[in-house]
């Protein structure tokens, strides 16, 4: 492999990287890496280290043995937790940090759910992969930029720059300048060099490069915004002997119905598909079409079976942006929920590349001829040279 293929498969893997971390808090979830805040899991990860997170949608049911991310409900103030699994029930997982001594339903977290859980930690030979020190440096990096965010909106006068909308915004913006200010600087070197030398340099990001990775940039947030509102959701039901005016508390043999929201707070109309996870929830397979800025419901059916207890029931949701026709989401989800994901990403990154070619232009014959004819040149240049400095050292 060549040291250029080398020097780029690296700054691939570096672009990625930086994106799935930025994607990671924007979303308030891993995204391909994750990191551990806390000595729970010591010696397996330690304080500060990251992890390899392979989302949940990819891994399937984990099984005892296996670190998980999952959203606790009362252990580490409900946020985002990495823990093992070292048991499974009808009633869910038992899950411990390695650290610990108790488990964390010893500690009041109900069993995890597989609704809960958003990703595994990869391993290698039954071992985490980790990354050291990760997370500080991510930590470190995330107080500085809440300081700026907060000094921005100061400043400025706007609260929208609070927050991980805030910074959905600043980020969009410093990248659109940035692609902005290289293609001005890119056009710009060409010219130049095209009237002093007559060819083309080869320095710098292509206009090929650019467009990919602006579209890169939209293909993330756009796939984030579908998949991170959808997924599984539960609901606790209680079969009890009794009629109750709580939610989720029905008398046994019973069934009570529940409005499932399907809120859409962006800017572009989305097509939902909710189905029925467990036998405890029943309902009309539907497709909702949802505004920008409103919320569309679907009726749910809870059922308590006859035997009193705690019951969980699943309902799962496949949210896409309404970027295709309906009736074609609708063929295209019936071979796979993941169908339409990926074709709607496809269309969307491909016509964000397209549409950049077409304004940046495309490199024409004549250019690449003479950006050929610039690095024969130079080769002969450099080859002119190592003919002297041996026919010097001949004579001394």
């Amino acid at each position: 492999m060549s040291k250029g293929a080398v020097e780029l498969a690296v700054q691939g893997i570096i672009a990625v990287a930086l994106i799935a971390l930025v994607a990671g808090q924007l979303l308030g979830q891993p995204v391909l890496l994750g990191f551990v805040e806390t000595g729970s899991m010591e010696p397996t990860i330690d304080t500060g280290d990251g992890f390899v997170a392979v989302p949940a949608a990819l891994t399937g049911s984990p099984e005892p043995g296996d670190v998980v991310v999952f959203e606790a409900q009362e252990i580490e103030g409900g946020e985002l937790t990495t823990h093992r699994i070292v048991g499974e029930a009808d009633h869910g997982y038992t899950t411990q940090g390695d650290a610990n001594p108790f488990t964390d339903q010893d500690n009041g977290e109900p069993p995890v759910q597989d609704g809960q859980i958003v990703a595994s930690v990869w391993e290698l030979g039954g071992e985490p992969v980790t990354i050291p020190s990760l997370g500080t440096a991510i930590m470190a990096a995330g107080s500085a930029l809440d300081r700026a965010q907060t000094w921005l909106a100061t400043t400025l006068g706007v609260r929208s720059l609070l927050g991980s909308s805030g910074l959905a915004l600043l980020i969009l913006a410093l990248s659109v300048t940035l692609y902005a200010v290289e293609t001005v600087r890119e056009r710009s070197q060409q010219t130049f060099e095209s009237r002093v030398t007559g060819s083309d340099s080869s320095t710098g990001l292509t206009q090929r490069q650019l467009c990919a990775g602006f579209a890169v940039l939209v293909v993330v947030g756009a796939a984030a915004a579908m998949v991170v509102p959808g997924g599984t959701h539960t609901y606790d039901v209680v079969s009890a002997d009794f009629d109750s005016e709580q939610p989720l508390v029905v008398e046994r043999g019973t069934s009570d119905e529940l409005a499932y929201q399907i809120p859409n707070a962006g800017y572009v109309p989305v097509v939902s598909y909710v189905e029925s996870g467990s036998e405890h929830a029943t309902l009309d397979a539907s497709r909702e079409t949802v505004a920008p800025q409103s919320t569309s419901e679907v009726a749910v059916t809870i059922t308590a079976p006859e035997e009193t207890g705690y019951y969980p029931a699943y309902v799962t949701e496949y949210r896409y942006l309404h970027l295709l026709p309906a009736p074609v989401l609708d063929v295209l989800y019936d071979v796979h929920p993941w169908v339409p994901l990926g074709a709607i990403l496809a269309v969307l990154g491909g016509g964000i590349y397209g549409l950049g070619r077409l304004l940046l232009g495309s490199e024409t014959p004549q250019q690449g001829s003479n950006r050929g004819r610039l690095r024969r040149s130079r080769r002969s240049q450099r080859s002119r040279r190592s003919r002297i400095h041996a026919f010097v050292r001949r004579l001394y």
